[in-house]
């Protein structure tokens, strides 16, 4: 079957759940909501299955920075899901949808050329599965920490709309804001050890300075300086939204933005 066959249906649910929930302006019904999880439901299963064709279409697995990025958003769109049970957050549907809807079609443009290296052996299995739940949770908290930073901003002007009224107060957002970052850092501390020694099993030296490396350490210690400052000192707020944000553009930067820079700006697979 031809990925594009899934990838547009995934996509259509992705922009019609955003379109719907801007024109209902989070004021939804108990059915309303249950339409709306089983749609992205819906979605999911078929973003899932286009990605299973992308990575191992062709035999070998592959995944460049097209496929990343689709992952990502579909593992962060599955903890979404699961969260929307116990957290009435639809207002992250205006921000991630159009953004999934993005991601699950640029595989088609972009068709992964790169071959993942070793992908039979069990240690790196575990640190891709690692990296990628790593990956989501920051994902899903840099969303949360730009609806937060929205919301912020509409109540200081004292022009909030609907949909932001409708979301929990500021501080239910902050405290799960935390709790992704803190889980997102056990994570990525996973992660980083884990590449360390899988390095050193490949190539016999622990760790190599790539600009991979650089940037996945930069995003480790931005958020463990988050959560020490939070700990410590209290740190909430604007500091702890820019901390967020700064911490996932170094972690977007360090697999994705150097295979983008590879695959589509030097043609290197």
């Amino acid at each position: 079957m031809p990925a594009i066959l899934l990838h547009l249906p995934a996509a259509s649910i992705y922009i019609g759940l955003a379109i719907a929930y801007r024109r209902l302006q989070g004021e939804t019904t108990a059915r309303q909501q249950f339409l709306a999880r089983f749609a992205l439901l819906g979605a999911l299963l078929l973003h899932a299955a286009s990605l299973g064709l992308d990575i191992t279409d062709g035999g070998a697995p592959r995944f460049g920075f097209s496929a990343a990025l689709s992952m990502t958003l579909w593992l962060a769109l599955v903890f979404y899901w699961i969260e929307s049970f116990f957290a009435h957050i639809e207002g992250l549907q205006a921000l991630a949808m159009p953004v999934a809807a993005v991601a699950v079609l640029l595989p088609t443009i972009f068709p992964s050329e790169h071959a993942l290296p070793n992908a039979s052996t069990l240690a790196f299995r575990m640190h891709f599965v690692v990296a990628m739940l790593a990956y989501s949770l920051f994902t899903l908290a840099a969303l949360h920490a730009l609806l937060m930073a929205a919301a912020e901003k509409q109540l200081h002007s004292a022009r909030l709309t609907r949909a932001l009224a409708s979301l929990p107060p500021l501080m239910t957002l902050e405290s799960l804001l935390f709790k992704l970052v803190a889980v997102g850092f056990v994570l990525l501390t996973l992660t980083v050890g884990s590449g360390v020694f899988f390095s050193e099993a490949l190539f016999g030296k622990a760790i190599s300075l790539s600009h991979k490396t650089v940037f996945a350490i930069a995003a480790w210690l931005l958020f463990g300086v988050l959560l020490a400052g939070r700990m410590l000192w209290g740190w909430r707020g604007r500091r702890a939204l820019r901390l967020t944000l700064a911490g996932f553009t170094c972690l977007l930067l360090a697999y994705v933005g150097t295979r983008f820079v590879l695959e589509v700006l030097l043609g290197r697979p």
